[in-house]
Order: C-alpha cells, then sequence, then structure tokens
C-alpha cells in the first residue's frame, strides 16, 4: 500500500474509495462491491453513528457481533437475564444449558472479596534508599493533600485514595523505586481517574525531591519512567461457586454414574492445576463466558483477561482458575478471579447497547456485575468439562457450528431444514456437511 499522507482527516468516503483502489489493483475486492458492503454496515441513525465512529480511529464501518441473551440464571437466589456478545456459537448454548443445570441445584453463590485498584509511579534515583524512605514518610500526608481536589468527588461517592507508599526496587533494578497507590473508585473502572491522580502525584513528588534542602547533588534529580494504573487488581476479586451431593449431578444425561461423574470431573480440574497446555485452553474456556458479559457491558475485556491470566501464574506456574473437591459425598465447584469492572463512565454509558445491557441486569453495581460475570465463567467452564469428561466436545460444538459451515457452504431455506434433520444424531464435520450438500443438489 502507498504512503499516505493526513488520513485520519479524510472522511469515511474517502478512505473506503482509498482502500477500494487498493484492493482493486491486488484483485481482492471490487471497488463498488467493497464500498457497498463497508456502507451496508452503517448505523441507519446518523448521530448514533457518530457515536460509534468517535469511539475508536479512522473508522470506516462497523463490526458486528451476536448479541444473545441467558435467561434465568439464577445467582445468590436472584434470577438474572444475562446478556452475552460472542461470535463461537456453543458459547451461550453451554451456558444456557449450564444455568438451567444449577438452577435446580440451588444456583451459583458469590462473593466479592474486595474491590482495591492499583496505581504506579515509576521512577529513578539515585542515593540512599533509606533517606529517601524517611523523607517520604515527612511527606506522605502532604502528597495526600495535594491531590485533594481530584479526589473529592470520588469520595462523597465513598471512594478514594486507600493507601500510598513507597516500593525500593533498587534490588532488582539500580535506583528504580515506585509510588504504589490503592484506589477504591466504587461504580466506575476508574482508568481515568487513577491515573489523573497519579500524574499529579509524580509531579509533585518530583518537585519535593527537587526543593528538599536535605537533598544535594544527584539527589534532587528524580526522573518519572511513568504514571500508570495497573490492570493487575489481585485484591479486586470475586469468589463464586456451585454445590451439591453428588448423587444429584445425574440428570439423565451424563451417561455414567454420578460418582465416575465427579472422579472423571475432579481430575479434569487437576490436569488444568498441573499442566499448562491444559490449563491455557482451559481458562480460555472461562473467559468464553466472562469476556462475552464483559463486552455487553461496555467494559474492558482485554484488561480483565490479563489480569485473570495474570494471577493464574501467580504462584510461578500458569494453573486453572477454577477448582473442584469432593468431600462427605458434596461436589463443590469454584472460581476465584480478580477483575475490575464498571457500571458508570466510559462505553457503559455511551454505547447504546451497553446501556440495554446493564438494563437487563436491572442496573446492577459494580460489584454485582462482578459476580455476574464471573458465575457465567464458572458456568462455561463447567458446561465444556461436563461435555469433555463424557460425551467430548465436539458433538455439542460441532452441531450448533452445523449453522456456520451451511452459511459458508451458501445453503438455501430448503438445504439447511434438511441438513438439520439428517445431522440429529451424526457427528458434524465440514466434509460431511459439503457431501450431504452435494447429494442433495446433484438429486435436485
Amino acid at each position: 500500500m502507498s504512503k499516505v499522507e493526513g488520513f485520519s482527516k479524510w472522511s469515511k468516503l474517502e478512505k473506503i474509495e482509498f482502500l477500494a483502489r487498493h484492493l482493486e489493483q491486488k484483485n481482492l475486492q471490487a471497488p463498488g462491491k467493497f464500498s457497498h458492503l463497508m456502507q451496508s454496515f452503517w448505523h441507519s441513525n446518523g448521530d448514533a453513528q457518530k457515536i460509534f465512529d468517535e469511539f475508536s480511529e479512522n473508522t470506516i464501518t462497523n463490526f458486528y457481533f451476536p448479541y444473545g441473551v441467558v435467561p434465568n440464571f439464577l445467582l445468590n437466589g436472584k434470577s438474572y437475564c444475562v446478556p452475552m456478545v460472542i461470535e463461537e456459537s456453543s458459547v451461550v448454548a453451554a451456558c444456557s444449558k449450564s444455568a438451567k443445570y444449577w438452577s435446580e441445584r440451588g444456583g451459583f453463590h458469590a462473593t466479592v472479596v474486595d474491590t482495591e485498584k492499583i496505581g504506579q509511579v515509576h521512577f529513578y534515583w539515585a542515593g540512599n534508599p533509606q533517606k529517601l524512605e524517611d523523607f517520604f514518610k515527612t511527606k506522605r500526608e502532604e502528597l495526600l493533600q495535594f491531590v485533594t481536589p481530584l479526589t473529592s468527588n470520588m469520595r462523597t461517592r465513598g471512594g478514594g485514595i486507600n493507601s500510598l507508599s513507597l516500593i525500593d526496587k533498587t534490588s532488582e533494578e539500580p535506583g528504580l523505586y515506585q509510588l504504589f497507590v490503592s484506589f477504591e473508585t466504587c461504580d466506575a473502572m476508574g482508568a481515568n481517574f487513577i491515573n489523573s491522580i497519579l500524574e499529579a502525584l509524580s509531579q509533585r513528588w518530583k518537585e519535593m525531591v527537587m526543593d528538599a534542602p536535605e537533598f544535594v547533588g544527584s539527589e534532587k534529580e528524580l526522573m518519572v519512567i511513568m504514571s500508570i494504573l495497573s490492570n493487575y487488581t489481585p485484591n479486586c476479586r470475586v469468589h463464586v461457586q456451585v454445590q451439591c451431593p453428588i448423587g444429584q449431578l445425574d440428570d439423565g444425561h451424563l451417561g455414567m454414574a454420578p460418582q465416575e461423574f465427579a472422579f472423571k470431573f475432579s481430575k479434569a480440574i487437576k490436569i488444568a492445576e498441573l499442566d499448562v497446555y491444559r490449563a491455557t485452553t482451559h481458562n480460555k474456556g472461562v473467559f468464553n463466558g466472562i469476556d462475552a458479559v464483559v463486552l455487553a457491558t461496555g467494559n474492558d475485556f482485554r484488561a480483565v483477561e490479563a489480569c485473570g491470566h495474570a494471577y493464574a501464574a501467580q504462584s510461578g506456574r500458569y494453573r486453572s482458575l477454577t477448582h473442584c473437591s469432593i468431600s462427605d459425598d458434596t461436589f463443590t465447584f469454584w472460581l476465584d478471579i480478580p477483575m475490575a469492572l464498571g457500571t458508570v463512565g466510559g462505553l457503559t454509558g455511551l454505547h447504546p447497547l451497553a446501556r440495554v445491557s446493564l438494563d437487563l441486569l436491572n442496573r446492577p453495581s459494580a460489584s454485582e456485575l462482578m459476580q455476574v460475570a464471573a458465575s457465567v465463567g464458572l458456568a462455561q467452564n463447567f458446561a465444556a468439562l461436563r461435555s469433555l469428561t463424557t460425551t467430548g466436545i465436539q458433538r455439542g460444538h460441532m452441531r450448533m457450528h452445523l449453522m456456520n459451515i451451511l452459511n459458508h457452504l451458501e445453503a438455501n431455506d430448503d438445504e439447511r431444514h434438511l441438513a438439520k434433520e439428517y445431522f440429529v444424531d451424526k457427528v458434524v464435520s465440514f466434509k460431511s456437511v459439503r457431501d450431504l450438500l452435494s447429494s442433495i443438489r446433484n438429486y435436485q
């Protein structure tokens, strides 16, 4: 592609026309077809489209994902209709099945352990560490008072700065320190709030060191490297579990005694606790559920995933996020996971479907949303492990994937109907679907 100047200042149509010409030169897309396709996904309401355009940069169209719901999701004795945004065909179906299964066994039970968020000011300073620590102790309250105007609104809602400390990292990197700050941001995810506080603290801290008479020469040279929140929030954590007598695990579809199922299920968890190859796929399944809720509510699934995976590796080895125990004839399956979610600010208030999602959930607090998202992650993981330890994962997954294959092969309505009937009791694969369509079309 030739070099472009000022691309961000072009209109959407100008950007589309430029890309169409490029694709035409590569014989990849007919320009008229490409332009029509891009415009066909524009929102019919111009004001709504403007909102979507301003979410990002250099936008030319919208990229749609399916928006599904799981009704009758029983959590802490309350029934939810949970929105999920995900393109993987079996996820919503599996979650719905798992939700129904556990609603008949007491439902999901969740609690929020804590909601602490973290921010850091990373800086370099050459001098005696104890001298800097002593100075910090005398200036800590002054630093906190300096940012009081910035925290006032959050404090009225019950949030603000929880703690401020100086961390000496010089044993790992000469001259490296950080101001380590913990926050409570209530129902906001709080990224902008935290980063604004950190930048103000870093500037004032640098000025304090430069102006301090007890520091001389190079001691007055404090270099701030960066001021930024951390997406690792191990103390912003939720616990969710399901539990029932082992005998109640049988719903007539296990194909084995409930005791055997419980044993195999617990061993599947043990494998994910021991083997990083299995743990990675295992935890991906947990995030199939969590991410879908996070996306539907306008939150940052990338931050949630980064935090969750870091937490899974906190022991030094990447392990399963879910756990299982069998004790006194009782089956218990649980998940502990940190996640920072918000129900005010950001896309939660701007994206029209994010607002709908929060309405469907009856306008939850951030803590309640954490419990919902984590419970869906546990439900998803249960459904996956139940399939893996009984019928195998492909049987149900490929049946759900059948529609995608039929769409790919451009099946008409009659062919789709015949295919769905044909594969009721047969294994679905791309080849088997293609062969069936070929035989139908040859017969016609």
